[in-house]
Parts: C-alpha cells; sequence; structure tokens
C-alpha cells in the first residue's frame, strides 16, 4: 500500500516538474522522471498510460519507444481513454515501416473515442465513411451518422 502511494506521489511531482524547462534539460532528472511515468503506467493508472504512451510516441528514441508508446496508448484506449484511442487511429490510418495503413483500425479506435465523446474522433471517422480508407468502403450512412455525433459534441 505504501509502494503506492510513493508511486502516486513521484508521478506528480514528475508531473509538476515536466513545466521546468531547466529541469525537464538535466540527463539525470529527466531519466528520473520518466521512471515515474513508466512506474505509474506499470501500475496500471489510466491517465498515466496515456500520458506516457503519447510522451513515448511523440518524444521517445527509436523503434522500441514507439512501440512500447503505442502499446500502452492501446491499454488506456480499452480503459476507456478517448485521447488514447483517437491517436491509435491516427496511428492505424498512417500506417508505419512495419504495417500498411489500415482504415479499418483506424475506424475501430475512432468509433471507441467517438463513443467516449472525442468531437475530432466523431468527425474523422464521418470523413473516412464518407470517403472510405484502406480496406473500409465508403458508407454514407455512417458517415451521416458520425458527423451528427460530432455536431453533438461540438465540432
Amino acid at each position: 500500500m505504501l509502494w503506492k502511494l510513493r508511486a502516486r506521489a513521484g508521478y506528480w511531482l514528475a508531473r509538476q516538474l515536466l513545466g521546468w524547462r531547466w529541469w525537464v534539460a538535466q540527463p539525470r532528472a529527466w531519466h528520473w522522471m520518466e521512471g515515474q511515468y513508466a512506474r505509474m503506467a506499470n501500475l496500471g493508472d489510466r491517465q498515466a498510460q496515456s500520458f506516457y504512451g503519447h510522451l513515448l510516441l511523440f518524444r521517445g528514441q527509436g523503434l522500441g519507444a514507439r512501440e512500447e508508446g503505442l502499446r500502452l496508448l492501446g491499454l488506456a484506449a480499452r480503459a476507456g481513454d478517448a485521447k488514447a484511442a483517437y491517436q491509435l487511429g491516427v496511428s492505424s490510418l498512417a500506417g508505419s515501416t512495419r504495417q500498411p495503413p489500415d482504415g479499418r483500425e483506424a475506424a475501430r479506435w475512432w468509433t471507441l473515442a467517438a463513443e467516449n465523446g472525442h468531437p475530432l474522433a466523431a468527425h474523422r471517422l464521418a470523413e473516412l465513411y464518407r470517403q472510405g480508407g484502406e480496406g473500409l468502403p465508403a458508407d454514407p450512412d455512417l458517415a451521416g451518422r458520425y458527423a451528427g455525433r460530432a455536431g453533438e459534441l461540438g465540432l
């Protein structure tokens, strides 16, 4: 029980220190901060998984960091994090050196994000269904449904 409290306190402090440019520029401090993010994400905290997954995906060094970022985003998305699901949809549609673009996978992630209240995911999903995508036929009915959902969500 005490180790979970210590992990939460360390994660909170590391998130606060992220706003200090000088602190982030120190290699030892940055290494400690990454350790706090990783520890909290490994404990199953959805917000930490989403935050650290985005951090690794956009600022990580190398392919291993990108893969770990996508894994953490997947865990967060399955737990109900709309931002993580949206980003996984973007990554699926863009493809990578290991995977071709996949419209069906993007639609799956964006549907999850739209159900959890992400307006841009609903909008992108409507566009994807309107135009069709890699492996996904166009469907005007679903396009209209998700355009309406985007409007409900304020976009």
